[in-house]
């Protein structure tokens, strides 16, 4: 996958730098900062069940 933006591309660096996604299963580091963010902006109430949220969009 080809990151276009400047956050993708520092984002990507820092990954390799500190190894972070080296014992993931599934769920990279990338997926978890975009679900964190989408959780925040929409001002949701509960991490876990996001969807159940009235208040996502």
């Amino acid at each position: 996958m080809t990151d276009i933006t400047l956050f993708g591309q520092i984002f990507q660096k820092s990954v390799k730098k500190h190894k972070t996604d080296k014992y993931q299963k599934g769920f990279d580091g990338r997926s978890h900062l975009i679900s964190m963010f989408l959780c925040h902006f929409g001002k949701s109430k509960s991490v876990i069940s996001p969807k159940t949220d009235t208040n996502i969009f």
